[in-house]
């Protein structure tokens, strides 16, 4: 049988069908661009990165009638991670098909139906407004999934930044619902921040330890310490920060050998009551306290962001409460998100998006009517907006 599909579901399809592994963005930003086009949105393609990892991005905007006009944006990637072992998917993940009133399909809740959601609910919102006082903008980016995350929004929010261009709100399509559509919207992330740690001994025999010094036995204690450090108490929308080994490695493979270092790799998921110059000052006097010879290397992947319960986080949450009758939570827990460059140049950054139970996983599917109700809530959040 047949299914009759609505135009954002149909447009989230035909998204799915266009391969975009990071950094590739299959045409999709072409395809968005040329629909924004009609609507009279000024595109502009903003290509940056090696020619080993070219990134693709996209800003668009269309101007409203008022002189300082509002800005609201729509922020999203086109790029998706590998579909894995193909054997596993019960269908191709780059040609979508339709089960059970399910979409499935590599991208399908990750995010290429928040970006249908975001075309079709701007068009509908133009039909309707076409002289809306509000700014509406498009940030789109094919390297949100990439390793680095160096040359997609981060560079497209410093090229608006030297333009001096004023952004107000923005809505980022990350799929956020948890156990049911609309109950999370997540108003901010942690930060992150990450070290590789090289603990100096002296390598020897097993038996002959007083000839070599373990580096595991003098870097035992100071995973007990920091394990077990209180960082902070977190605050109203943050829980407290946590410190956590990713990996650790040590030794030469032969059982008789004392080896000559050891490796200690973690990570810090910070609050905003803390921050990351603070963290590292911690860890160095820990680590001087137990008077190690060591190495150590720091990364910061992003600065922990917020958007306290104000103007964007009552405007969306009341449009999913009159779509889908679900009050929303507001959330900061996850990973990070792209929300945390955007916030710098806008600041109210929020991420609304469907279910995200199957991303990242083989079947990644998404629900088709969460779709129509998904793309409802971001034109109410339009009107609410930017109309006046």
């Amino acid at each position: 049988m047949t299914i009759a599909l609505s135009p954002a579901q149909l447009l989230a399809q035909g998204l799915i069908a266009h391969p975009s592994v990071t950094p590739q963005d299959g045409g999709i930003q072409d395809l968005i661009a040329s629909r924004l086009k009609q609507l009279n949105f000024s595109c502009e393609t903003i290509m940056s990165g090696p020619e080993d990892f070219r990134v693709t991005n996209l800003w668009a905007i269309r101007k409203g009638t008022a002189e300082n006009a509002k800005c609201l944006v729509f922020a999203g990637h086109t790029d998706v991670v590998p579909p894995g072992p193909l054997d596993k998917w019960e269908s191709d993940p780059f040609k979508p098909e339709i089960r059970e009133g399910n979409l499935y399909g590599r991208g399908a809740a990750d995010m290429k139906s928040s970006l249908a959601a975001f075309v079709v609910a701007t068009e509908e919102f133009v039909a309707t407004h076409p002289n809306h006082s509000g700014n509406i903008a498009f940030l789109l980016t094919s390297d949100e999934e990439g390793p680095k995350n160096t040359d997609g929004t981060v560079v497209v929010v410093n090229r608006l930044q030297e333009r001096q261009v004023k952004l107000d709100y923005c809505i980022v399509g990350e799929p956020t619902s948890s156990d049911k559509f609309g109950d999370m919207v997540k108003n901010g992330r942690r930060g992150s921040l990450s070290a590789k740690l090289t603990i100096k001994g002296i390598q020897g025999h097993v038996a002959y330890p007083h000839l070599a010094e373990n580096p595991i036995h003098l870097v035992a204690p100071v995973i007990a310490e920091l394990s077990n450090m209180q960082w902070d108490q977190g605050n109203e929308y943050f829980p407290p920060t946590t410190w956590q080994t990713s990996n650790f490695h040590s030794g030469t493979g032969a059982l008789n050998v004392i080896p000559g270092e050891a490796i200690v790799d973690f990570n810090f998921r910070f609050a905003t009551s803390s921050t990351a110059q603070g963290l590292i000052e911690q860890v160095e006097k820990i680590l001087l306290k137990h008077q190690l010879q060591y190495d150590i290397s720091w990364n910061q992947a992003g600065e922990p962001f917020l958007t306290p319960e104000g103007t964007l986080c009552k405007a969306i949450s009341k449009a999913i409460q009159d779509e889908v009758g679900v009050k929303a939570a507001l959330s900061t827990t996850g990973g990070t998100s792209d929300g945390r460059f955007i916030a710098k140049i806008c600041p109210q950054v929020i991420e609304f998006g469907p279910i995200n139970a199957t991303i990242h996983k083989v079947n990644e599917h998404v629900n088709l009517a969460d779709i129509e109700s998904l793309k409802n809530i971001y034109r109410k959040t339009l009107n609410e907006l930017i109309l006046t």
